[in-house]
């Protein structure tokens, strides 16, 4: 659309310029039709005018078609203007949602690490037993990861079926292991867990972010989740080893903050 835009733009330059030349001719035409009969000299008018007047009409018809274009392209922009603003205000809902979610199980932001997260796995068992504890079938899946985890998260985030989602999302991790979405099913794992007070089991989803995908977003509040974890359990030793990591690690991030809050309070 916005190509033939440009060309009927195009258009009614090279128009508008051919016509200036004529235009001159046209007077200097009108100029020395003084000369001759004046049946010549009406003959003549005549012609010069039927010329101009479809020039005008040519100028005109190219008019109209540019400006339908531009009504086109103003709705277009309009229309995509209203989709962003949807998109927007969806992700923000999202965000509070799981802001409303994190906050209700006592978690803050932020976190990750390499040896804290090792550590951590250790102290949380065994992934294995983690992994069939869900009570309740997972919805089919389409076979298409985005859709699949999609539809994962809505069970949390819209319908609040947090069993279901813990079984969707375990069958998600082991069906799609290469997703870019890891990461954040991980986690979202691990924070199910911790919601139902099965720390070992979300220690080690947390700690499977931190360790599988050190450079992912969520890593770094994985990290810290671990630390809470620890502290929890009342170990404080491996709590403050987490912490320090978080701080060392993430030294700019809200993690480490809140990291280094917890740490002066041990």
């Amino acid at each position: 659309m916005i190509s033939n835009f440009r060309l009927h733009i195009v258009s009614l330059s090279l128009l508008v310029g051919l016509a200036a030349p004529w235009a001159a001719n046209a007077q200097a035409s009108i100029s020395s039709v003084g000369s001759g009969s004046i049946e010549d000299r009406v003959t003549t008018l005549e012609r010069i005018s039927n010329a101009q007047a479809q020039l005008l009409q040519q100028l005109q018809e190219q008019i109209n078609a540019n400006q339908s274009d531009i009504d086109s392209l103003r709705g277009q922009i309009e229309q995509n203007s209203y989709q962003l603003s949807q998109i927007v205000e969806r992700q923000k809902q999202l965000y509070q949602q799981i802001d409303a979610l994190s906050s209700g199980s006592n978690a803050s932001q932020s976190g990750a690490g390499g040896d804290a997260a090792a550590s951590a796995g250790a102290a949380a068992g065994t992934g294995a037993d983690a992994g069939a504890t869900a009570s309740s079938a997972a919805p089919a899946q389409s076979g298409d990861a985005n859709s699949d985890y999609n539809a994962a998260v809505a069970l949390i985030l819209e319908k609040k079926q947090y069993d279901q989602a813990i079984t969707a999302l375990q069958a998600w991790v082991k069906r799609y292991p290469d997703s870019t979405y890891q990461p954040n099913a991980n986690y979202w794992l691990g924070q199910l867990f911790y919601n139902k007070g099965k720390k070992d089991d979300a220690a080690y989803y947390f700690a499977t972010v931190v360790k599988n995908y050190p450079k992912s977003p969520k890593s770094a509040e994985a990290l810290f989740k671990v630390g809470v974890i620890m502290q929890d359990k009342n170990d404080t030793a491996k709590a403050k080893a987490v912490y320090q990591q978080v701080i060392k690690q993430y030294p700019n991030s809200e993690s480490a903050k809140q990291a280094q809050k917890r740490l002066t309070s041990l």
